[in-house]
């Protein structure tokens, strides 16, 4: 049985029968008719024709900077579950923080066709903007905000503004910080711009430029903060952007026989494994990663069925776990 016979019993075309599956318009007299048929003979439409005809793979394409990361981690779950639950699979690619190779994996998703595309993105060039202009499928960006395009992301600015003004409660006028490169909007140029104004609100304009630039690893931080303990022997708070800085911070510091937190406080962004395990255990800021994949992953279902536009923004909340090192 097929689409045409249901139309030849129910009396009506075969579009009218199409929009009736489709969820398109008909008239009430018309679906009731098509209803009855459905109902006594037990029709259901091919899945696998109308996904051809669609030419829908119920493949999404998932591109990363890294896989070696709580928030990476958290963020594949949430996106994997909430597709899953949709009848859709994902085809993951990882970009090792690579901006081409992150457009070239934008052009690959297209020619592969898969129905729509999650990018957690870190940096946004010219070509960016060019690709994201040219680009026929969906797109939803996960971990940062970009104007004019779907996005879910964290409030980085408020998250470390509200840390750092916690270690200044606390008596610490000494602050330092340990950031990231401008480059990647949310965790470098937000979460630096937070702690500036943060210390520069509470009075302490000369903190805003006791601050370094490290990458995301703790080694790299380790090492960096060797040379910012140098410069400034007299702090007594690290502020850093993320969880794996402030490991890396902590290392050094305790390498060099300095007492956490009695000396320096020390805080992270993110609430990943390692500040749990830390010793003491890292005060830090928690973001809903697994739920910024889920709320992605919805929006761009959302975008591909043509319930949403493709300009939606959603904005995730933070909460602070205050632990060991700041206490």
């Amino acid at each position: 049985m097929n689409i045409s016979d249901v139309a030849r019993m129910a009396g009506v075309s075969r579009a009218a029968v199409s929009r009736y599956f489709n969820k398109g318009y008909i008239s009430e007299e018309k679906r009731e008719a098509i209803r009855r048929v459905v109902e006594e003979t037990g029709f259901r439409p091919s899945v696998q024709a109308k996904n051809l005809r669609m030419k829908k793979t119920n493949l999404v394409g998932v591109i990363i900077p890294r896989i070696d990361s709580y928030s990476m981690t958290a963020v594949v779950s949430g996106i994997q579950e909430r597709l899953e639950s949709a009848g859709y699979h994902i085809m993951l690619s990882i970009t090792n923080n690579d901006p081409d190779t992150e457009l070239e994996h934008l052009g690959l998703w297209n020619a592969r066709q898969v129905n729509g595309v999650i990018l957690a993105a870190t940096v946004f060039t010219e070509r960016h903007y060019r690709v994201f202009q040219e680009q026929k499928l969906p797109l939803v960006i996960v971990g940062q905000k970009l104007e004019g395009y779907s996005c879910v992301f964290h409030d980085d600015y408020h998250a470390i503004y509200d840390m750092t003004t916690r270690m200044l409660r606390k008596g610490r006028k000494r602050l330092a910080y340990m950031g990231v490169l401008p480059e990647d909007h949310a965790v470098g140029t937000e979460r630096r711009r937070a702690y500036c104004d943060a210390v520069r609100d509470a009075g302490l304009p000369e903190l805003a430029n006791r601050t370094m630039i490290t990458d995301f690893t703790v080694e790299a931080a380790r090492r960096r903060m060797a040379d910012l303990w140098a410069r400034y022997p007299d702090m007594d708070g690290v502020v850093c952007a993320t969880d794996r800085i402030a490991v890396g911070s902590m290392q050094y510091l305790q390498e060099s026989g300095v007492k956490i937190p009695e000396q320096v406080m020390i805080s992270g962004c993110g609430d990943s494994e390692l500040s749990r395990v830390t010793r003491p255990s890292l005060s830090t800021v928690r973001l809903a990663y697994h739920e910024s994949g889920e709320c992605a992953a919805g929006l761009l279902l959302d975008i591909m069925e043509e319930h949403a536009s493709e300009d939606h923004e959603i904005l995730l909340g933070y909460s602070i776990a205050e632990r060991e090192s700041t206490r």
